[in-house]
């Protein structure tokens, strides 16, 4: 039933956004000729149309947050992968979805207001987050990490802002 409700909710976020065509390879350095108009579509458009943030656009959908991430912005957001969802532990999706309020305290701490590129990103120590709490950033050999999540792709544009991709979902500490 949980499962059943978690698609609903892709469904209704997947039909309640705007189209945007991305092939969801977009990164540092690569020059698609779709680029500009993966740009010009908002966060929320591009993650919903990158195919690989499935549960993250249903989390942003319950937790009420679409309008904000549709807004003008700017904003940078460090957006999990689905198969960052599925590693954390059973039935926490299907609390987190029971709680919209711890839900969009977590959501929220992966977004930090201004857009930071990867080049800006690099040359931080932390960032503070939406939800207020400072996410601890690290650079090792070439690797960004935020807290304990790689970025594993950068500087996918957005006409409000940027995502840069992580493999674990980020959770602040209090």
């Amino acid at each position: 039933m949980i499962k059943k409700t978690l698609l609903g909710c892709v469904a209704v976020s997947l039909m309640a956004l705007p189209a945007a065509a991305h092939c969801g390879s977009c990164g540092v350095g690569e020059d698609h000729s779709h680029a500009a108009k993966v740009a010009s579509s908002d966060i929320v458009a591009v993650a919903s149309s990158a195919g690989s943030f499935s549960t993250l656009v249903a989390a942003v959908q319950a937790a009420s947050l679409v309008d904000t991430l549709q807004s003008d912005g700017p904003f940078t957001v460090f957006a999990p992968t689905d198969d960052a969802f599925a590693k954390l532990p059973e039935g926490t999706i299907e609390n987190l979805l029971a709680n919209p309020n711890k839900l969009r305290e977590i959501l929220l701490y992966h977004v930090v207001p201004g857009k930071v590129t990867a080049s800006e990103v690099i040359e931080l120590s932390n960032a503070t987050s939406a939800q207020g709490s400072d996410i601890e950033i690290t650079v090792n050999n070439g690797s960004v990490m935020v807290d304990n999540a790689n970025v594993i792709k950068t500087d996918v544009m957005a006409s409000n802002g940027v995502i840069h991709v992580i493999d674990t979902v980020i959770i602040p500490s209090s």
